[in-house]
């Protein structure tokens, strides 16, 4: 089938959309937590909202980094499942239970070790600064088991059970609100109460893809050292894309916190709204690398071309649509968030970048969805590196000549261009359409 044909029809419609619904809720478990401290924190000050703005990013770029044990296992698993080798995809998915708790602790320790220096970094000071830190502080406790979490949305997408991530993070969101608002309102602890709440809110969370998974494969979880390097063979480069991914995001945000706190304060809430629009898009693009690694796994290379180009598409529709919804109320979602003038004024400069990016970030992550379905992840690494580069130079030259929030933002939006044209050039060369499970 040609690329032009299955843009118009597609055989594969009914999955795509099935799996992408069931994927939508639990896509969005973690920048609703982030977003849920956002509009309840943002009415405390504007120190606590850039604040928390600071933690946001840092948090948000740990779990971008880390991503890899999620999509790695989701690709190695799908295509196992594919060939027939379910015991197989059970024991892979068990070695990302086992890789995901010990590196959440490594990464919780050592970010509450050094979290006023990482604040400091991100151009934190006075009582902004300090705020930032007690969230950090607070928060980390609840890292190793939102790890657990992204091993266990690895293994459920690949075996196709996208039912039960979303159950658990339904209930874990409901759980979040009510503690962070029992906490920051009833109990008076403010900035500190967020976090707590978020943490505890976290910890059920994994607790409960622990207590699921040993309940499916209780005989099949014993450490597996060839299949835990076959998980960090793919995890490597994805490593690398997802650091370069943050590292870009990291920047923008210490750049958008030396112009001010009514610029990170609007950082904060496009960059909360932009994360959550994303991940919604990218709810196709899950869709895409459970299919695309059950058909390539099962040697079906046109099918997982044909299905992929129809999820491209459709991710672009949705794109346009987010686009018009933030175009059209410019003037309301940003004092969903703060009642603070200058904040909103800084939100409402970049907000016209904003929603420009949305149906190229539908693109964007749906070819990146596609490419980790088929393990593509060696050029998935190179490509972001090219965009990383792209878009560094551009925040630099904001600093340099005082472009403001704009200019930050602008960047961004020379980040996805330059991954948009390198990934859609390796997706039409049809080189990633690799087959079989070995």
């Amino acid at each position: 089938m040609t690329l032009t044909a299955a843009l118009r029809r597609s055989p594969h419609d009914r999955e795509i959309m099935r799996l992408a619904v069931l994927a939508l809720g639990a896509l969005a478990a973690q920048p609703l937590f982030t977003l849920t401290d956002t509009a309840i924190v943002g009415h405390l000050g504007t120190s606590q909202l850039a604040a928390l703005g600071i933690a946001g990013v840092v948090l948000g770029g740990v779990f971008a980094i880390f991503n890899f044990l999620a999509y790695g296992t989701t690709s190695q698993v799908s295509r196992a499942a594919g060939s027939g080798a379910r015991e197989t995809a059970d024991r892979l998915g068990a070695q990302a239970f086992w890789l995901s708790f010990a590196i959440g602790c490594g990464v919780a320790g050592a970010l509450a070790l050094a979290a006023e220096s990482v604040v400091a970094l991100m151009g934190g000071e006075g009582q902004t600064a300090e705020y930032a830190v007690t969230y950090l502080r607070i928060a980390v406790i609840g890292l190793p088991f939102a790890f657990l979490v992204l091993g266990g949305q690895g293994y459920f997408r690949g075996v196709s059970d996208l039912r039960t991530p979303l159950a658990i993070e339904v209930v874990a969101n409901a759980v979040n609100v009510v503690l962070v608002i029992l906490f920051v309102y009833g109990f008076g602890w403010g900035i500190a109460g967020s976090a707590a709440g978020t943490a505890i809110a976290q910890g059920c969370m994994g607790i409960a893809f622990l207590v699921r998974m040993l309940r499916l494969t209780h005989a099949r979880f014993r450490l597996r050292l060839d299949l835990m390097r076959r998980l960090l063979a793919i995890g490597r480069p994805l490593f690398v894309r997802t650091a370069a991914l943050y590292m870009s995001f990291l920047l923008a945000g210490a750049a958008a916190a030396r112009f001010g706190d009514a610029s990170i304060g609007a950082h904060q809430i496009a960059f909360q709204l932009w994360v959550f629009l994303a991940l919604v898009l990218d709810a196709i693009a899950i869709a895409g690398q459970v299919i695309v690694g059950r058909m390539l796994g099962a040697g079906d290379a046109d099918g997982a071309f044909s299905a992929s180009a129809r999820m491209i598409a459709l991710t672009v529709y949705l794109g346009f649509g987010f686009a018009a919804v933030m175009l059209a109320f410019e003037d309301v979602l940003p004092r969903i968030f703060t009642s603070d003038e200058a904040v909103i004024a800084a939100a409402q400069e970049l907000w016209p970048i904003f929603a420009l990016m949305q149906p190229l970030n539908g693109a964007v992550f749906a070819l990146d969805g596609i490419l980790i379905g088929a393990g593509d992840a060696r050029y998935l690494m190179w490509s972001m590196l090219a965009a990383m580069a792209a878009s560094a130079t551009v925040t630099l030259a904001a600093l340099e000549y005082d472009w403001g929030i704009v200019g930050v933002w602008f960047a961004l939006l020379v980040l996805i261009c330059v991954r948009l044209t390198t990934l859609w050039f390796r997706f039409t060369r049809r080189r990633w359409l690799v087959t079989g499970w070995a």
